[in-house]
This record gives structure tokens, sequence and C-alpha cells, in this order.
């Protein structure tokens, strides 16, 4: 099917606890079961498909003795470390049932950062998918730690969209789409039906979470469809209990909001993903405004001769922050030398490539909501 004249064939699909639980916070088997009947549907025409599901922790905590779900870490995680098994043999047995494979991937932001484990991960999906496979992928937070938390698993759909070249990314919520301002506040709200950009007035649009089971609100949500606009992946977001949301989202038919980046919009390729969102920076360059016109508005490599400052301890290879003299950030690059062999060409003004135009992102032209 088409969206934005675009050919959809592979689709990440995003669901939210609220989607899948009961009123007592429990994971519901009615709706679990829906939720596969449609996936099924969308494989039976031939999409590719994967699964960002949340649950682990609301399938796990009546079993780990607790009443209420748990607010502590250690609680959480060892309700996570029973739930994902059980949520994991639900998705397994409703998709056999129809003759369909699942598999379970559990990862964690520090899988992101790490540029081999970011190329494994790429090449797994990839062999699922292409072989029919439903991958079923949840942040693994048995193990997880505050830090290395991705926050949400709206951002992480969108991380995995972006990772396995998507053509859509679809998120699922106990809420209806976008609106121009809350509709919980205001009973005239108009639903967005089609965004091209996410503007500051948008964003000012975008409120608190609407259920007490999930963990991301809207902002979370508009967050999540900028890493993946900026990708060139379309978004979708609806209400999970519309009937047949799955197939009239990818026939672009269903009510919600579509998140469609304008055809000649900047996107990122898959090296320039992991820089932007993964990497992690390990130091800052300091560039000049002949560096800036170079790599920015020229789209040419950046010289150790436009470099005037070199801050941290890295190695060649490594990606870096780079400012303007007055500390405002460009953009992120993976720098060819060492801070050492950096600071020694530019003490004796050697004329190399720093950074080459092929793996440098500019903030400016994507306007990311953070760059890592």
């Amino acid at each position: 099917m088409l969206i934005n004249e675009k050919q959809i064939k592979r689709v990440v699909i995003k669901i939210g606890s609220s989607s899948l639980t009961s009123m007592h916070g429990e994971i519901s088997r009615r709706k679990l079961e829906k939720f596969a009947e449609q996936i099924v549907e969308l494989k039976d025409v031939g999409y590719e498909t994967a699964v960002v599901s949340s649950g682990a922790v609301a399938a796990g905590y009546r079993k780990l003795g607790c009443l209420d779900r748990p607010s502590s870490l250690p609680e959480k995680q060892a309700a996570a470390s029973i739930g994902q098994g059980l949520l994991m043999e639900s998705y397994s047995e409703l998709f056999l049932s129809h003759g369909y494979v699942a598999s379970q991937i559990l990862i964690t932001r520090s899988d992101f950062s790490d540029e081999k484990r970011y190329g494994n991960m790429h090449n797994t999906m990839n062999v699922l998918l292409e072989r029919g496979i439903i991958p079923i992928i949840n942040e693994n937070d048995t193990v997880t730690v505050d830090r290395l938390r991705f926050g949400d698993n709206d951002t992480m759909a969108a991380k995995v969209a972006g990772l396995i070249d998507a053509d859509l990314l679809i998120i699922l919520s106990d809420i209806d789409g976008l609106y121009d301002s809350n509709p919980n506040d205001n009973s005239h709200a108009t639903l967005l039906e089609r965004v091209h950009s996410i503007t500051p007035e948008i964003e000012a649009a975008a409120g608190g979470s609407g259920s007490t089971v999930g963990t991301g609100g809207m902002k979370s949500k508009i967050q999540a469809v900028k890493i993946a606009m900026a990708a060139g992946i379309d978004s979708f977001l609806g209400k999970a209990g519309t009937e047949n949301i799955l197939m009239e989202a990818v026939e672009s038919r269903a009510r919600g909001t579509y998140f469609t980046p304008e055809p000649d919009a900047f996107n990122l390729d898959n090296e320039k993903q992991w820089i932007a969102f993964h990497s992690g920076p390990e130091g800052k360059v300091t560039i000049n405004s002949h560096g800036i016109e170079a790599i920015v508005d020229h789209q040419e490599n950046l010289y150790c001769s436009d470099i005037r400052e070199v801050k941290g301890r890295f190695k060649d290879g490594a990606v870096v922050r780079i400012l303007d003299e007055e500390g405002k950030e460009i953009g992120l690059g993976r720098i060819n030398y060492s801070n050492e062999q950096l600071s020694g060409y530019i003490a004796d003004e050697v004329l190399e490539p720093a950074i080459a135009q092929e793996t440098f992102v500019c903030s400016r032209d994507f306007k990311l909501p953070a760059l890592v």
C-alpha cells in the first residue's frame, strides 16, 4: 500500500501497556488475541512486521505476589523477569496457531550505542523479517538501570524502525491521535490528520500520559516521531482499540495522525542514524567560521586547519560533538584522528580531512530533539 506515494512493505508496530491490560492492570488475553489477529492479517497479505511490545511488568507482577503494579526498581525488574516469559509464551502460541513463528529480542540502550552490537541487531532482524518471522522486541527490564534505559517504548520503537529501515512506524496507545490542544481540557480540540514537520506549536500541544499503566505520554510519542522522520520513515499514531486499526493504518485510511516527511526532506542513512541517535560522543571539537561554511553550507569535508580547540580523550573513528566558537553545537561527526593526533595537526596547521561529509550529521538541517 501507499502512504505519501511510498510503497509500504516493512512495518514496526508499537503497542503500549494500557492497550494490552485489563482494568485491573493485568495482561488481557482477549486484547492480546485481537492484536495478534490483526498482525496475522498483515502477514497474510505480505507485510513484514516487527512488534515492540510493552506489558512484561503487567504480565508478571501478580505472579510475584504484588497486589498492585510495583513502584520500586527491583520489584519491577523481578516482575519483568516473570512477565517476559509469560508474554512471549502467549505471543508464540497465538502466532503459531496461524502458522507464523515469533522470536524474542530483548535490548538495552547500550546495545544501540555499541556500533558492533548495533550492526549485529540490524543483521539479525533482517534475517528474521526476510524469513517471515515476527520479532517481538522489548527493553530488557530485568537488567537495565535508569541511566541505560530508553525511557519509554515509543523511543525504542522509533530507533528499531530506523535500525531495520522500516517504511512505517505504527504507535498504538489509548489515544486516537495528535490534537491541536489537549482534548481532555478543550472540547473544541481538533485532531491533526496529517503532519509534515514537528513545529514548536505541535510540541507545545503534546500533553502528558493518558494512562497510569504506561510510561510514555504524547510528548514521548512526538519525540519518537521526530526520530523516525529524521530517518525518512512515515509514522502513524492511533487508538489501539479501534477496529482493524493496523490494516487501516497501512492503507492510509485509519482515524489518527499520519506523520509524513516531505518528499524532498533530509533523511539519515543507517550509519548517520547511529551517529545521530546512538553513538554517545566522546569529545568536542570547536571549529571556525570557514569550517562551518565548508561542512554545513557546502557539504564538504572538515579539515584540521579549521579546528580551533579539542576537548576530551578519544581514538580515531570516535564520534565527537562539533561546536562553533561561541559553544553552539553544529552537529556530530566521526573524527579521523585521536585527540592527541588532532591536537598536533592543529598546532602544525596540517591540511588533512578531520571529518568526512559522509559521517557528519548537521543539527541545523534535522532539527533533532536531541542528537543522542
